[in-house]
């Protein structure tokens, strides 16, 4: 039986993708410190096919046994975005970073790593005359930020030293079991429901996104075409949506019309990403996303009502 190591797989996106590794037939080992108090992946242990061990990816005994019984490596565990990597960013180094790359000393040839990194080493995307150029795996990296960077620096390092796949992926959205709300498609939409308006900086910035779904859709992908992948990055996103926030805006008004959008030019977003991403690469070997923003949109104003336990803040009064 194939075995797969999962690191952080108790987060917004291991919570979405183990169920679907349990149901391919695959042994799953979750490692995860459970920072967040997180108990989803108790729906799993009834299934004798899923591990679980409480732990921290930087102790290298606990986790050198485990990467050596793996047959395929898909490393999650990461402090995500900005705000959490600037307040803790000696840990942010440590677990994106280092413990990716004493990971990849570790790992031999014959086993599968699926990396999961970000569009966000874009950074700030190339304009010609008023318009952003398409962003491909060729675009030189210029990560604005600490999570962009150790992200980054994860990702060179794996495919010097292993033939990893790097997927960057797009923002993500939509719902999983241990949900997010500081993610834009979610943040946004949440607002909208809740405050009914916004205030947006920076308006005209753009950026690619993906729903959870696809994102565990691309790594299974990777698995399956480990061979024509391998030692390579690709970008992973909605072609159909390379937004600027105020796009986004107005896709989320589109389901909500009472959805008040005010532009402040007083003040700005320490957030500076500005790009638009091709995802060709990967949609010419046949991978293609299954769930639109739309459809992302009608899912998070579904579990909005049950997540705030209060009918009364989704009406469009």
């Amino acid at each position: 039986m194939t075995k797969v190591l999962v690191t952080g797989g108790a987060g917004y996106i291991g919570t979405a993708l183990v169920p679907t590794l349990l149901k391919r037939g695959y042994e799953v080992t979750v490692v995860d410190n459970l920072m967040y108090h997180q108990t989803v992946l108790t729906t799993f242990c009834s299934d004798p096919n899923f591990k679980f061990v409480l732990g921290d990816v930087r102790d290298d005994k606990l986790m050198n046994p485990l990467i050596d019984d793996a047959d395929i490596i898909i490393p999650l565990a990461c402090l995500v975005g900005m705000p959490a990597c600037n307040k803790q960013p000696f840990t942010a180094t440590q677990v994106n970073e280092w413990a990716v790359k004493t990971l990849s000393d570790r790992v031999k040839k014959t086993k599968k790593i699926i990396f999961p990194t970000t569009n966000s080493g874009y950074g700030v995307g190339e304009v010609r005359g008023n318009e952003l150029v398409f962003c491909n795996e060729e675009t030189p990296l210029a990560p604005l930020s600490l999570y962009g960077t150790t992200k980054v620096n994860a990702e060179n390092y794996l495919k010097a030293k292993s033939d990893a796949v790097c997927l960057r992926l797009a923002t993500v959205f939509g719902v999983s079991e241990r949900m997010r709300l500081d993610l834009l498609v979610n943040d946004f939409t949440y607002k909208a429901c809740t405050d009914k308006y916004i205030v947006l900086f920076e308006s005209s910035f753009k950026r690619n996104f993906i729903h959870v779904k696809d994102v565990v859709g691309a790594m299974i992908f990777a698995i399956d075409h480990y061979d024509e992948m391998k030692g390579e990055s690709f970008n992973v996103g909605l072609s159909s949506a390379n937004l600027s926030k105020m796009e986004l805006c107005e896709a989320i008004r589109e389901k909500l019309p009472h959805f008040a959008i005010q532009e402040s030019e007083i003040d700005n977003d320490p957030d500076k990403r500005n790009y638009i991403v091709s995802n060709e690469k990967l949609e010419s070997l046949g991978w293609k996303p299954t769930v639109t923003l739309e459809e992302g949109i009608d899912e998070l104003i579904k579990a909005y009502q049950i997540i705030s336990n209060n009918n009364k803040l989704f009406t469009n009064q």
